[in-house]
Parts: C-alpha cells; sequence; structure tokens
C-alpha cells in the first residue's frame, strides 16, 4: 500500500521518524507521501525523502498556516528537487475563525501563481478543503490549471460536494473518516466516487481509523484500515482492491519504486 498522505515531519512523528517508516513498511506500506504545511516544513520534508527512498514529498502552505511567513523561496526551492511529487497542501477552511477567510484567500491566490508560473510543471496538487467546496471550485476552474491535476484530500463533505468535485475530474482522497460511525456523508461520497477517481491516505499524525481510532498520534501504518473498509464498501477483494488504488495513486503522482 502506498500511504498518499501523512505529515511524518510533524512534531509528533518526527522524532521517531524512522521507526514510524520502519513499522509502516513491516504492515506492508512500503511508501509514502509526507506533505507539506509551510515553508521551513517543505525544506524539512525535502530531507526526509532524499534521506529514505520509500518517502516522498510535496511542497506547499497549508492555509491554516496563513497567518505565519510565506516563504515562498523555501517552497520553490524545494519544489525543484526530484523527490518532490506535488504542490501543497494548499486550499481553503472555512471550519476555524483564524486565520481569516480573506487572509486564506490570499495566500491561495499566491500559491496557485507560484505552480501557474512553474513553466511545464505539470505535478499534482493537494486540496486541503473544509467547508469550502463551492469557495474552491470556481477559483480552481478560473485558474490556467488543469482541474485533473487536483486531488481533494481527507474527505469530508457530503456526497453532492464529491459529485461536484468528480465534474471538474478530480481525484478524491478517503482518511478514517469514513470508518468512523458519525461519518454517515462521507460513507455516502464514498459509494459513489469511481474507484479509479479514489485514493487513500492516513493524515497522520491525526484521524486515526477504526478499529485503531484510540491510536494517537496515528501513523501510515494504519492506511491498511481504511482500505480495508473501502473494498469492502465497494464489495471487492482487499487485494485487489488495494492494487488499484496503488495504481490510483502511481499514475497521479508518478511515483517510482523505492
Amino acid at each position: 500500500m502506498i500511504d498518499t498522505h501523512c505529515h511524518l515531519t510533524s512534531k509528533q512523528l518526527s522524532e521517531r521518524v524512522d521507526a514510524v517508516i520502519d513499522d509502516a513498511a513491516a504492515a506492508g506500506v512500503h511508501r509514502m507521501i509526507t506533505v507539506s504545511t509551510d515553508g521551513d516544513d517543505a525544506i524539512a520534508a525535502r530531507e526526509l525523502a532524499n534521506r529514505d527512498s520509500r518517502v516522498f514529498f510535496s511542497s506547499g502552505i497549508h492555509p491554516l498556516h496563513a497567518e505565519g511567513e510565506w516563504k515562498w523561496e523555501y517552497v520553490r526551492s524545494a519544489a525543484e528537487d526530484e523527490r518532490c511529487v506535488a504542490w501543497g497542501e494548499l486550499g481553503l477552511d472555512r471550519h476555524y475563525d483564524d486565520p481569516p477567510f480573506s487572509l486564506q484567500q490570499k495566500l491561495l491566490e499566491e500559491h496557485l501563481a507560484v505552480i501557474e508560473g512553474s513553466e511545464g510543471d505539470e505535478r499534482p496538487i493537494i486540496v486541503h478543503c473544509r467547508q469550502a467546496v463551492d469557495d474552491l471550485l470556481p477559483i480552481f476552474e478560473a485558474s490556467t490549471i488543469d482541474s485533473q491535476r487536483f486531488v481533494f484530500h481527507c474527505f469530508t463533505e457530503t456526497p453532492a460536494d464529491a459529485r461536484k468535485i468528480l465534474e471538474i475530474g478530480a481525484m478524491i482522497s478517503f482518511t478514517g473518516v469514513v470508518t468512523y460511525k458519525n461519518a454517515s456523508e462521507v460513507v455516502a461520497a464514498a459509494e459513489l466516487v469511481p474507484i479509479e477517481r479514489m485514493m487513500v491516505e492516513t493524515d497522520a499524525p491525526y484521524l486515526s481509523p477504526e478499529p485503531v481510532r484510540n491510536m494517537r498520534p496515528n501513523e501510515p501504518k494504519n492506511v491498511m484500515h481504511t482500505a480495508a473498509f473501502l473494498a469492502q464498501l465497494k464489495s471487492m477483494d482487499l487485494l485487489e482492491f488495494e492494487k488499484r488504488l496503488d495504481a490510483n495513486a502511481e499514475r497521479f503522482f508518478r511515483l517510482v519504486q523505492p
């Protein structure tokens, strides 16, 4: 399996990151993408990915880091590395009052300009979207970026939102949230997402899936539980389902074997 979205450089995981990666591999998770949240984090992710061939990374600034310093020189520098397989995560978040939504919008505008200014760069873009689908889709469609480059990670929205995302050609990725008993709308969304448009992730150190929901912090090894839940939801053999999802991730992120 591939964990398509985790945060190995987070303070919850970084102090024992080698063991976390080894434990993931022992569980069958042989590749993972550590996703950046700001410029400094992108540099740290680059260092980790160049130290361990099982790790790839992204470069970008999270919308909830909009009040921090936007170190675009770090984001651009990290993005030049061959282990960088995506931009982001970027997006909008209406769940929290801070940072102000207007500031998030300004950050997103600059972020998209950085990507659009990277001539010849066709790497995918990892999207953070919380209660903001109707805000984001018009912005993406107005840009020069092919909508098929976007993946809406950690999907927690409605089936109607999922349909809108699928209509523009983007991918949808599910975390352990889909396994929660109170996540019926997320489950309904997963039911309608075609398998060729689906990926799985942990978003570690957050959102441990059932049946290990009490595990803190979450780790990449637990992506298997989310995959097992979705395979059952899709009435598919688990091994076949895993192969299909890995193929999606390899194609979308253009991953190479470790």
